[in-house]
């Protein structure tokens, strides 16, 4: 990708309401890099224990439906914990509540090492580490968003990359450290590599805002000094009044969203899909070894997974911050929504382990794709002075599909015997979805465009009004002829 000008094929800066200009570069590529490592063990830290379960497993003569649940509790907290990080992000920042974070996950790595019961884990490695993991996740995807605006997209997909990226690097020191250490000494080393967060969070610093002063604007005529001081006192009244209203509910959670027509169609359709978008990752090598393959094959279907995705995200952010995109980047998010619903209502074709390596190739793109355009497109849709309080009311939602997903699809594999019928199930999810997100933002994107064209006829209005308060009798009346 060298020798490629990126500011040639991105479109020009929208106008944004943050109250400042956004860097779009300089320190912003450094919170990129803390964000893409924080992301990154957010997402890929709870699927890369599952290496030492089966040991655990034994050890506490527990049975895999128990030992299963260290993963989901973690995963379940980390996306219920979502609006205590957006209220912490809101009140202080992105930089501390990340490096608490990753001191939140240590301990818990570190008290898990010491456990005695497999409850002991769930309190360890569930309920610490997945708080912990919150504070990395939503302080992470914020402050992109206050750093870059032209070039979001692209900086979005980079720090996203973090997840196939550490997904790839710990899976096979997992199984290093596990043959060298066993599970307890491996769980006190990753409480000492996950601390890499507190070092990610120290380059979160926040963004210098450069506000351009409003020019003043010249009172009409016709307004007398007194009106003009007495509506100057009313308005700052008034304004003083809503601050306060609104911090009280801000400093909570903006439930005010609820109310936005994109957010709500986001939620609607993000509920369902994460019903389906899991599940299909976790079964993968199950359903390779169904078919026959060794284990060590099975597993390097995750690995090329991981590989693809790695290398697609930061291609997608590319490709949704080009002008064709960028203006309609939500339609290139539901064609990704639908391409995983296709790709994995095909995976029945697949026969043998080279047919396997085809779907794990396509589906590692179309995961990519959807992955990088998540949080971007909610970003578009309600703004980054709205994300943090926005992220934390979608993950906390989410957190049902999510603890949920895996487990239904598992019980239609015991149901039927056979996982092609899971396959379906998750495909015709996605596939409804992506169709879903098509109609609605076709929907949205008209209003919005019939709003704006009211919106700019006031406009004009106004300004033809107040044209005409300057004008004389006689010039009004012939202004009037000729209209």
């Amino acid at each position: 990708m060298q020798g490629l000008d990126v500011d040639t094929i991105m479109p020009p800066a929208a106008e944004t309401k943050l109250g400042y200009t956004p860097p779009d570069g300089g320190w912003g590529w450094a919170v990129v890099l803390g964000a893409f490592i924080s992301i990154g063990f957010s997402y890929a830290f709870p699927k890369s224990l599952t290496v030492y379960f089966k040991e655990i497993q034994a050890y506490f003569s527990v049975s895999y439906s128990e030992i299963a649940w260290v993963s989901s509790v973690m995963l379940a907290t980390m996306y219920a914990a979502g609006p205590v990080s957006s209220i912490l992000v809101n009140r202080y920042g992105s930089r501390p509540v990340v490096m608490v974070g990753g001191l939140m996950v240590s301990s818990g790595m570190v008290l898990a090492s010491f456990g005695t019961s497999i409850i002991h884990l769930y309190l360890c490695v569930g309920v610490i580490g997945g708080l912990g993991l919150a504070f990395n996740l939503q302080p992470s995807l914020a402050i992109v968003g206050t750093y870059f605006h032209v070039k979001r997209p692209l900086a979005n997909g980079l720090a996203m990359t973090g997840s196939p990226v550490v997904l790839f690097t710990l899976a096979p020191l997992n199984q290093f450290l596990f043959d060298c250490f066993g599970w307890r000494g491996s769980f006190l080393i990753l409480g000492a590599i996950v601390l890499n967060c507190c070092v990610a969070g120290a380059l979160m610093r926040p963004v210098k805002k450069s506000v351009k002063p409003q020019p003043k604007t010249e009172t009409p005529p016709a307004a007398s000094e007194e009106d003009g001081a007495r509506s100057s006192d009313f308005q700052i009244e008034e304004n003083q009044t809503e601050s306060r209203c609104q911090g009280c509910a801000h400093r909570f959670i903006d439930f005010s969203l609820f109310k936005h027509r994109g957010f709500l169609i986001y939620l609607i359709g993000n509920v369902v899909m994460f019903f389906g978008l899991f599940a299909p990752v976790v079964f993968l090598a199950p359903y390779a070894r169904h078919q026959g393959i060794d284990e060590y094959s099975s597993a390097f279907l995750l690995s090329i997974f991981a590989l693809v995705d790695m290398f697609v995200r930061p291609l997608t952010g590319l490709l949704g911050n080009t002008k064709w995109i960028r203006p309609r980047i939500q339609y290139f998010f539901s064609f990704a929504v639908f391409f995983n619903g296709v790709c994995h209502l095909l995976c029945p074709l697949a026969q043998g382990y080279v047919g396997l390596v085809l779907y794990t190739v396509v589906f590692g793109m179309a995961f990519g794709m959807l992955c990088a355009l998540l949080f971007e497109v909610l970003m578009d849709l309600i703004g980054a002075q709205h994300f943090s309080s926005a992220v934390g009311l979608v993950t906390i939602i989410e957190c049902g599909p999510v603890l949920l997903g895996p487990p239904i699809s598992g019980a239609l594999v015991d149901a039927f015997g056979d996982y092609k019928y899971m396959f379906y199930a998750c495909g015709v999810i996605l596939s409804a979805c992506g169709i879903f997100f098509f109609v609605m933002h076709f929907y949205n994107y008209k209003k919005l465009d019939e709003e704006r064209k009211q919106s700019l006829a006031a406009e004009r209005r106004t300004s033809e009004e107040a044209v005409k308060l300057k004008m004389s009798p006689d010039d009004k009346a012939a202004y009037e002829a000729e209209g």
